[in-house]
């Protein structure tokens, strides 16, 4: 079974901001590559707190929906 969380993301190293995310540097999500099992996402503001491991491609679906626009209110 994939694993869907990791509990303290601070145990990884290599977490990125996205470039999009400027000097809002409390209020950003941060995305580690590489992972092996996925995609994982945690909040900027609690960096040893629990992360979200999403598929690769789920999260790339994502992210260019993001940049369709699809989610602009």
């Amino acid at each position: 079974m994939a694993e869907h969380t990791i509990p303290d993301a601070g145990r990884l190293s290599g977490w990125r901001k996205s470039s999009y995310s400027g000097n809002n540097a409390d209020s950003c999500i941060e995305i580690l590559d590489g992972y092996p099992s996925g995609v994982p996402v945690r909040d900027s503001k609690s960096p040893h707190g629990p992360a979200l491991v999403f598929p690769a491609d789920c999260w790339s679906s994502f992210v260019a929906a993001l940049k369709d626009g699809n989610f602009l209110t």
